[in-house]
């Protein structure tokens, strides 16, 4: 119970990584608020952590939505009294040669993994700042720090990410709070099996051959199992890792280290 008494808010919680994290700080005696669009799926995970005698409460929200980010940014501290780690985890991919790459399309993948991250961040890094604790963790990727064929503008949105992750870490240097992201490979959620399946219908490949294909791009020869990522951002909001500040912490192919 390392990170007893302190209250998170996940957001993307409803599947994927969002949900092993959710569970990962739980068990580490965190109260947790799951966020998502969809309410069906953070009730069910948060009956599941309070059955296992865990404080938990979902709250469903777009993290696009700058009315919505304060609306669940109040509930929140409501329910926890103070927030002091946020998980910036809510995302979309997407995959398209440049040529068919839609405005609209740009747009949405920015607004939900850029646009998402700053406004929840701005919204609960005050707090953190004023009780001089603070854990950010933004899950980013490996696309965030090296680009990749057909993911445009996956990729692009993913270095905002990890840009903005630096740049806030270095403004509250010093102050007790800490930014950081997490860059993984391909991991095996819903997430990866949707952009395996267009990379299939796309490119005329069967779902295997298209999942080997998008593991050479990281040079990965399986999938992340989401509960690596979870302990990876458990480990950063620890107080060990305390003066670990505007770090990219890669998780590529089963191994974690940290990367600029």
């Amino acid at each position: 119970m390392t990170l007893s008494g302190r209250g998170a808010v996940v957001t993307g919680a409803g599947r994927g990584i969002g949900m092993a994290v959710a569970r990962t700080l739980a068990g580490a005696g965190v109260a947790i608020v799951v966020v998502a669009r969809t309410r069906d799926g953070i009730e069910a995970l948060a009956t599941e952590l309070r059955t296992a005698g865990r404080q938990a409460w979902a709250v469903p929200g777009d993290v696009t939505d700058p009315a919505t980010v304060a609306a669940f940014a109040r509930a929140a501290e409501t329910r926890l009294g103070h927030v002091d780690i946020l998980v910036n985890n809510a995302g979309v991919a997407h995959s398209a040669p440049l040529a068919k790459l839609t405005l609209e399309d740009w747009s949405r993948v920015f607004s939900v993994n850029a646009t998402g991250t700053f406004l929840c961040t701005r919204a609960f890094l005050p707090g953190m700042l004023e009780r001089r604790w603070g854990r950010v963790v933004n899950i980013a990727s490996v696309a965030g720090l090296r680009g990749g064929k057909y993911i445009a503008a996956y990729s692009a949105a993913k270095h905002a990410v990890v840009g903005f992750t630096r740049s806030v870490a270095a403004e509250v240097a010093g102050s007790g709070v800490t930014v950081n992201a997490v860059c993984p490979g391909y991991v095996d959620t819903d997430m990866t099996r949707e952009s395996v399946a267009r990379i299939a219908t796309r490119t005329g490949m069967s779902p295997p051959d298209a999942l080997r294909a998008a593991l050479e791009t990281t040079g990965q020869r399986g999938l992340i199992s989401p509960e690596e990522v979870a302990r990876a951002v458990l480990a950063l909001c620890e107080d060990a890792q305390r003066d670990t500040n505007g770090e990219a912490m890669v998780i590529a192919d089963g191994e974690g280290d940290a990367g600029r």
